[in-house]
């Protein structure tokens, strides 16, 4: 416990799933907390829950698709706590069941928005203090998609693939400033984001299921290897 005491954490996606349990994660272990998602009510119920459990935390609502809530979010987790010590880029949708030629432009770039140019927008912003600091710790979930080829999954797995190289490029740029940069590539956990997946046909539930259960792994257990690599 408190392993991550005087710290202050941002979590991107901190309102359900891995993010949620990273975010819970992190307090339980002394970190001030700062969580984001687009949902306002389930901004405020990971923001409560967190609360009851004496941790220390501040829920912003918006999407890493904004430049404006980006920049808002970092003003008021240092208007709140002072600085930043860690950024955990979750934030991202799924585009489950399309192969490449019925991928649309509109999907391709949402999907592509979300998952890499929002990373991009949020460690942008938080870099310059991280530097002023002379440390900082960048965390990048990805994905085991952008390690194996999975059907019906190009959107998703391009932005993953993507973030791969942006982490190894960003742990580069900045390891001499005392900056780390790292990524996690989870298997299917079973999070909201994984139900459209096993909900598309009985074949895919019981596919999904069997991944879920032999891949051993929860959204606490990976809260707990990230929390290792800090």
């Amino acid at each position: 416990m408190n392993r991550l005491e005087g710290k202050v954490a941002v979590v991107t996606g901190g309102n359900a799933g891995i993010g949620e349990a990273i975010a819970k994660r992190f307090a339980e272990e002394g970190a001030s907390v700062v969580i984001t998602g687009r949902r306002q009510q389930e901004v405020d119920r990971v923001a409560s829950v967190i609360r009851h459990n004496k941790g220390k935390v501040l829920g912003v609502a918006g999407s890493v698709t904004d430049e404006t809530h980006v920049l808002d979010v970092v003003r008021r987790a240092l208007d709140s706590f002072g600085r930043i010590d860690i950024l955990v880029n979750n934030a991202g949708i799924g585009e489950f069941g399309k192969r490449l030629h019925e991928t649309d432009d509109a999907v391709w770039a949402n999907v592509l928005d979300i998952n890499l140019t929002g990373v991009f927008r949020m460690t942008r912003a938080v870099i310059p203090h991280m530097l002023k600091q002379g440390r900082g710790s960048i965390i990048n979930i990805s994905s085991i998609a952008s390690l194996v080829g999975l059907s019906g999954l190009a959107a998703y797995t391009a932005s993953k693939g993507a973030l791969d190289a942006l982490t190894r490029a960003l742990a580069v740029e900045y390891a001499k400033e005392g900056i780390r940069c790292n990524v996690v590539n989870p298997g299917l956990i079973d999070t909201p984001m994984a139900a459209p997946l096993s909900e598309r046909t009985p074949k895919y539930q019981a596919a999904a299921d069997y991944i879920i259960e032999t891949n051993g792994k929860s959204a606490t257990q990976v809260a707990d290897e990230i929390l290792a690599r800090l």
